[in-house]
């Protein structure tokens, strides 16, 4: 672990934080403080600075870029029969870089939420290095199969109850799936939106939630048909069967917070048959900074062909375009059916099996990018690879642990100001 000459956790944090908006930092620092997983979360670039000062096998993927447990989940297959399938679902930090730097981004979160589970450290270590295995063991499979083989490999969620249950959801409460499967951009409406003078509209919600002004509404509007255009044709048509409704600005995330996002409402046939759409401001991937440049200038284009590469089947209405002052955003469905571990309740055995589960899905999506036969044969057929992971990931949970308490200590000496409740 990068020690001699590291940046201050917090000086990193303010710095991204520079062009973002400031009213809204103290809730990114309030969701931050929550715990060192929380922490781990938003704190994307002290990470990323972390796996740059060490060396790195040079064998390039499309990396996820935030690969830690809670971005993975089920999701709603595009096709018509919305089918649950399991993969990674954030992919804002996309970027083509070392295989490994995701294999130690996940295998510290697991080691992480171990211990936030009061699980000790043996069984934080075993947990982290059974994610390793399974990338290991998963990536050795997929370097025998074929091409189309290895694009086509997914995971269907409905053999996976137990291990992707929502937030919130009992143990032995009913389906998990059933609820995953309601939690679509429709499902939002009752919480966004209300009905004024018989037109539906999009809640007053400050600071988390504040409808568009004119200027951001207009802007919004001009900016629809730069995004209409990255979509494939049939695409096109499917969105041009919809008309503008509302637009309003969100807070979303942990890490994102600050980053310009809207969400726009949208209806077709009639007023009851609706579409949320989710804007989001794409920025200079925190990778980028320590990596050779990337294949595409576009932000917005970078976060949507990365998401293709990395997910086994992704939204239809993925695009991307530029907005007012030349800022990068990209669009995608809201709430896509989308469904969130509930890693906090998680017995050391659920641990370990979750961790299992995204690792073998992290080999999944980087043997479709980056050269796993190599990757495969670098990694071997014994666990030698396994066990220097975990005693990282063990060894950057603590120092997560420490960089938790240093922010912490800065909110509470006024350094920064954290929103409370958060």
């Amino acid at each position: 672990i990068p020690s001699v000459d590291r940046p201050d956790p917090v000086a990193v944090l303010e710095r991204q934080g520079r062009d973002r908006l400031t009213e809204l930092l103290p809730i990114r620092y309030g969701r931050m403080s929550a715990s060192p997983l929380a922490f781990l979360r938003g704190a994307t670039a002290v990470m990323a600075a972390d796996l740059a000062a060490l060396p790195h096998t040079g064998l390039t993927v499309q990396l996820c870029g935030d690969a830690h447990l809670l971005n993975f989940g089920p999701y709603a297959s595009p096709e018509g029969s919305r089918s649950l399938l399991f993969g990674l679902n954030d992919f804002d930090e996309t970027f083509p870089g070392p295989f490994e730097w995701d294999v130690k981004r996940l295998a510290a979160s697991v080691a992480v939420a171990a211990r936030e589970n009061g699980h000790n450290e043996a069984k934080a270590h075993r947990a982290a290095g059974e994610a390793v295995t399974a990338y290991r063991t998963a990536m050795r499979r997929l370097a025998r199969m074929g091409e189309l083989e290895v694009w086509y490999e997914g995971v269907d969620a409905d053999s996976l109850p137990p291990l992707v249950r929502p937030r919130g959801h009992q143990r032995g409460g009913g389906s998990s799936l059933t609820r995953v499967r309601r939690r679509t951009s429709l499902q939002a409406l009752d919480k966004l939106t209300e009905v004024v003078d018989g037109r539906r509209r999009i809640i007053h919600d400050p600071p988390l939630l504040e409808p568009a002004g004119a200027p951001d509404t207009a802007g919004l509007r001009k900016i629809f048909s730069d995004y209409r255009s990255t979509l494939s044709e049939e695409r096109r048509i499917l969105l041009d069967r919809y008309r503008f409704v509302d637009a309003a600005r969100k807070v979303v995330g942990v890490g994102s917070v600050g980053l310009r996002c809207f969400i726009v409402l949208l209806a077709g046939r009639d007023a009851d048959d609706l579409l949320f759409l989710q804007i989001k401001e794409a920025r200079t991937a925190v990778l980028e900074e320590h990596l050779p440049h990337g294949p595409y200038v576009h932000p917005g284009r970078r976060v949507v062909v990365g998401q293709r590469l990395i997910q086994a089947e992704s939204d239809i209405f993925l695009g991307w375009m530029s907005g007012p002052q030349g800022r990068a955003f990209y669009w995608r469905r809201l709430r896509d059916t989308k469904g969130v571990p509930d890693v906090a309740g998680m017995s050391p055995s659920d641990l370990r099996a979750y961790a299992r589960l995204c690792g073998t899905t992290l080999a999944r999506g980087h043997a479709r990018s980056g050269d796993r036969i190599a990757i495969a044969a670098y990694l071997g057929g014994a666990d030698t690879f396994d066990q220097a992971v975990a005693d990282f990931a063990l060894a950057y949970a603590a120092r997560t642990t420490s960089d938790h308490a240093t922010l912490c200590a800065a909110i509470a000496a006024g350094v920064v100001t954290a929103a409370p409740g958060e």
